[in-house]
């Protein structure tokens, strides 16, 4: 029998593999990806601030939209991958659709703005 701790322990570490952690190799498969209608991508630093008060957000919303794909990508381990989508500040948000970037965020969001983002971009 799980004690009270024992199933919140669980619940976040379910919570957690909402939001997959990206490398620089497996990211564009994942942003390729046709069955998935939306990828965000958080860039992010483990040394920001604003980037580490994002991650709450991020997983709450990622067990909200079962249909999005949210994915984060350290820019100090993926250097190149932050250069290549020109990412000069984080936090910074991209959303993918088949592909392609629609739209980002730079700096700290609102759960409503992302939201709203994300609800627009489910309906196109």
């Amino acid at each position: 029998m799980f004690s009270d701790c024992s199933f919140v322990a669980i619940n976040n570490m379910a919570k957690k593999e909402a939001v997959i952690k990206l490398t620089q190799e497996e990211f564009p498969s994942v942003i390729n990806d046709k069955k998935t209608p939306l990828v965000i991508v958080d860039f992010f630093a483990e040394w920001c601030m604003p980037c580490v008060k994002m991650g709450p957000v991020f997983e709450r919303l990622a067990g909200k939209y079962s249909k999005v794909k949210f994915c984060k990508v350290n820019v100090d381990e993926a250097n190149n991958l932050a250069n290549e989508y020109a990412v000069s500040s984080i936090p910074c948000i991209i959303f993918f659709k088949e592909g392609e970037e629609v739209d980002r965020i730079v700096g700290s969001a609102s759960d409503f703005l992302l939201e709203e983002k994300i609800s627009d971009y489910l309906k196109l």
